[in-house]
């Protein structure tokens, strides 16, 4: 992989299958993937982290945030999709298209948020009064056009623990060791 791909997967090796072949998939129990297809010119920003494949065809443009949104969602960069091809998505749960309002918000638990319009307004806030947010999760309050795609399954760590990676010692005894994803978990 390229420095920016390693920065970004925190994996070293990037494998790419071609010719016949057929592909099976093994994910933890309550985990999907879904397999988007693109057709042109896409607007919405992905979190790179629910993303596990995209075919040739395909370009991947890293998209800098407002420093509001990079404030609210902790992402620098957010990844937007171009040409056409095939996305994979892995998320906990079905996943189903919001179509936002202009302005009239919509309130969407931070966890199930998998990507937005890049024109959309977001920020963070509890549904409810003041005093909410004592005993509620917070949620994105997002205006826009367009729609939002988000995984509607239960939202939990597990999926954040599955795609996110660990130190990077641990990332490469489990690239560079044979057999090393069995020996270094």
């Amino acid at each position: 992989m390229n420095l920016q791909g390693m920065y970004r997967k925190k994996k070293l090796i990037r494998s790419k299958l071609s010719g016949p072949a057929r592909l099976l998939i093994a994910l933890p129990v309550g985990y999907t993937l879904h397999c988007m297809k693109l057709a042109g010119n896409e607007d919405l920003l992905f979190e790179f982290r629910h993303l596990l494949f995209y075919t040739e065809g395909i370009r991947m443009q890293s998209v800098m945030q407002s420093f509001k949104n990079m404030i609210a969602t902790k992402d620098v960069v957010r990844m937007k999709f171009s040409g056409e091809g095939t996305i994979g998505v892995i998320s906990a749960g079905a996943i189903t298209d919001w179509k936002l309002h202009p302005e009239t918000p919509s309130y969407i638990d931070t966890r199930s948020l998998i990507a937005y319009p890049h024109n959309a307004k977001i920020d963070l806030s509890v549904y409810g009064n003041h005093l909410a947010s004592q005993h509620m999760s917070f949620q994105w309050k997002i205006t826009g056009e367009g729609g939002a795609l988000v995984q509607v399954g239960k939202p939990d760590a597990q999926l954040e623990q599955f795609v996110s990676g660990d130190g990077l010692v641990k990332r490469l005894l489990r690239e560079i060791v044979p057999f090393g994803g069995i020996w270094f978990k």
